[in-house]
């Protein structure tokens, strides 16, 4: 259990995949992490936004390259560097298990340059149990921001995309990262990602007879943990930069903020 006063330790996950990827060779760039979008690099705005959290504490950014990132962090505010290993949750880890990095630790991604102040306080203001995972319903956001296209979780209280907004607040967590590093591979297939919990809880996501707050609920009791889904009111918090048409999104939803500032 924690709350809206814990001081928080940030883990900015800032790697990526072997070989080139998609975005990165879109800008003529080696890492994704440096896409400008608004005129500067994705995880510069990432990092300014957490400085401006007063919960945080720290903020780390894990990447296989630190050199290559450095200065882009930098630019964002207070963090540090670390290097990453070769998944997201054995990375996650291997930082945990570091005598000086302390619970409760937020996770989030360098491709989330839309992120904000408002969005991080009100999901650690929700944050509660060991494990939660903000998200948001489908037709929240496609009021906001109709025919844009990311991958959906259907359950039966709505279709849900992920935030990369993920809190862990206790060591009881460690279960939880265990696990995600024997089923990355599975993490955008609902029943694929239950079927680890037993095939009943895999059958009800598939035909939809279960929620997906009450499906994480059931799946954490299953690791002896509390897991909560924390649906999130803001649609920009599931837009993250994977592909050419999320970054034009992205420089109109920045353009427009900067003109109504």
């Amino acid at each position: 259990m924690t709350n809206n006063l814990s001081r928080w330790t940030v883990l900015v996950l800032a790697g990526q995949r072997p070989g080139p990827d998609p975005m990165a060779s879109h800008f003529d760039l080696d890492w994704k992490a440096l896409v400008p979008v608004g005129g500067e690099p994705m995880v510069t705005r990432v990092v300014r936004t957490l400085s401006s959290v007063p919960q945080i504490d720290r903020t780390i950014v894990l990447t296989q390259v630190p050199d290559a990132l450095r200065q882009a962090v930098s630019d964002g505010g207070s963090a540090e560097i670390m290097t990453s290993g070769r998944g997201i949750s054995t990375s996650i880890l291997h930082v945990m298990d570091r005598a000086d990095v302390h619970w409760p630790v937020l996770v989030t991604t360098a491709d989330h340059p839309l992120l904000t102040r408002d969005m991080v306080e009100a999901f650690l203001a929700e944050a509660t149990g060991d494990v939660a995972v903000a998200m948001v319903e489908r037709q929240r956001l496609e009021a906001a921001y109709p025919g844009n296209k990311r991958t959906w979780l259907r359950f039966a209280d709505g279709d849900w995309s992920g935030c990369n907004l993920f809190a862990l607040t206790s060591l009881s967590a460690r279960p939880a990262l265990l696990l995600w590093a024997e089923a990355e591979q599975d993490r955008k297939k609902a029943w694929k990602l239950f079927l680890h919990f037993g095939p009943l809880l895999a059958l009800r996501a598939i035909t939809r007879t279960i929620g997906l707050a009450a499906a994480l609920e059931k799946a954490g009791k299953r690791l002896g943990l509390a897991a909560r889904l924390v649906p999130m009111r803001f649609a920009e918090a599931a837009i993250d930069v994977d592909k050419p048409s999320d970054h034009a999104l992205a420089e109109q939803i920045l353009k427009r903020r900067s003109d109504e500032a």
